[in-house]
């Protein structure tokens, strides 16, 4: 009996320390997690990672905790730590890759939520950031997701949120002066709302010039709208003037007279918008909805945590957007708890 009770007594520190480490991992989860059920991605990383790393430092200091000799506890304490190299070492070929490439990720901070990033064949704007995976809504409206290892082991590409280079091509006949096209492709940047406009002659090819027009766009969330625009305004302004498109080759075969151009009957159509006005029902409002709603999403998140007054209205019109953009998330596209990885 009396070895039984000194057995006990010698195990009462380490039941002392599993207790205190339960309720202390407890009430983090709670504090971090679970009293916030709609936190998005972006905000749950963080949060899981210091879970993962309390529960780490809860075992440590329950193996000191435990009765056994110095050599024993030494040896657990290797153990451990092979453990621990084991699943870094395997990393590569586990989910465990895809947690470290996220926590790579966030550490980088190459993208957010709303930017525009072009991965191998696919293009779209970004919804959200998990532990192990990528979210994007692609030019289709679909949701695509990546594992964060693909996005770590190949390149990626991202628009520059601040503006970007937006450019198109057209074949012209080596019968028209390349002064005349360089001021016609420049007036159809104006009119598609880009700023400091250039040409470029890409290629002299058998039967055609190819040249390249680009421009600066500064409202990047238009991208697609304002690639479009670019080229209605490219075949308005050339037509406009005359000059015959030779994209990509001309091989229609037919007596023509030596003066008689190919061009399309009447005059060309009036441009649809002002000069860089985005029409207020352009696609990218329908196609990037939910990557709309987590770019807004996110501004509200850091506005709300950098307002100090918590009487103010504006932190409570912000908690309202709060509220009400996590619950259209909800509702486009998820089939699991908002913020919760898929």
């Amino acid at each position: 009996m009396t070895e039984l009770t000194d057995t006990l007594r010698d195990f009462v520190p380490a039941l002392l320390v599993l207790t205190v480490m339960i309720l202390v991992l407890g009430g983090l989860h709670w504090w971090l997690l679970a009293r916030r059920g709609d936190l998005g991605n972006e905000a749950r990383l963080p949060r899981q990672l210091l879970l993962a790393g309390g529960t780490l430092v809860g075992l440590l200091l329950l193996v000191l905790a435990l009765p056994m000799s110095d050599s024993l506890r030494g040896q657990v304490l290797s153990l451990l730590g092979v453990v621990l190299t084991g699943v870094i070492g395997l990393s590569s070929t586990t989910f465990v890759a895809n947690a470290m490439a996220g926590v790579m990720l966030r550490v980088v901070g190459q993208f957010r939520p709303g930017d525009f990033i072009r991965l191998q064949d696919r293009f779209g704007r970004v919804t959200e950031r998990g532990l192990f995976h990528v979210e994007i809504q692609t030019e289709d409206r679909d949701l695509t997701t990546f594992p964060n290892l693909l996005l770590i082991t190949h390149p990626v590409t991202v628009v520059h949120r601040s503006g970007t280079i937006v450019s198109a091509q057209v074949s012209l006949g080596y019968d028209i002066p390349r002064d005349a096209i360089e001021e016609a492709l420049v007036e159809a940047a104006g009119r598609a709302g880009l700023e400091d406009p250039f040409v470029q002659v890409v290629a002299l090819q058998d039967f055609s010039v190819l040249y390249r027009l680009a421009g600066t766009l500064n409202e990047v969330k238009h991208l697609l709208t304002a690639r479009s625009n670019l080229r209605k305004s490219m075949m308005e302004a050339l037509h406009g003037r005359g000059f015959e498109i030779a994209s990509p080759t001309l091989m229609i075969q037919r007596q023509l007279a030596p003066d008689t151009a190919i061009l399309p009957e009447g005059q060309p159509a009036n441009p649809a918008t002002e000069p860089g006005v985005v029409d207020a029902d352009a696609p990218e409002s329908r196609i990037f909805d939910k990557a709309d709603d987590a770019q807004a999403l996110e501004h509200a998140r850091e506005q709300l945590a950098a307002l100090e007054d918590r009487d103010s209205p504006e932190r409570t019109a912000l908690e309202r957007q709060i509220t009400e953009l996590e619950a259209r998330l909800k509702t486009r596209g998820d089939t699991s708890e908002p913020g919760a990885d898929r």
